[in-house]
């Protein structure tokens, strides 16, 4: 397909959507898992102890899917659920030994799809990706926290 700057949402659509397909082959490599799972799994990684409402809104996906995608994972060993002390309604996720190890995994994923993203990419052009990424993604940020 040709694209041009009118069809930037769909390049972007098509990018999201080939990306999520290679890390789901990955996945399901080693097991019954999803590209929002390898996600949930990299989150709690780098943040540690995570409320599963704040799960939901980082993955951007509603509360019921990542309950779905969470109880997988638990049921799988890969991460625990906590009930907060003050309110028993208010749940915390987060990895387990197994978990961890997993994420090993995961990470390896990640470097390939990346090295699959920047081949053939100087350094600035990579820079100047992000720099235009991150624009693009403050635009609509912008459009859509206004409503």
């Amino acid at each position: 397909m040709d694209y041009n700057l009118a069809s930037v949402p769909s390049l972007i659509s098509h990018i999201h959507t080939l990306s999520a397909e290679f890390t789901g082959r990955r996945l399901a490599e080693k097991g019954n898992f999803v590209s929002s799972h390898g996600f949930i799994l990299y989150l709690l990684s780098q943040r540690g102890r995570m409320k599963m409402g704040e799960v939901a809104q980082v993955i951007n996906r509603n509360k019921s899917t990542t309950t779905v995608l969470i109880k997988k994972l638990r049921d799988e060993g890969l991460i625990k659920e906590e009930a907060d002390e003050s309110d028993s309604r208010m749940k915390y996720v987060s990895l387990t030994d197994k978990g961890k190890e997993y994420n090993t995994l995961t990470s390896a994923i990640s470097r390939e799809l990346l090295e699959t993203y920047y081949k053939g990419f100087s350094p600035d052009e990579k820079d100047e990706l992000l720099r235009l990424l991150v624009k693009l993604n403050g635009n609509i940020d912008a459009t859509d926290s206004k409503k």
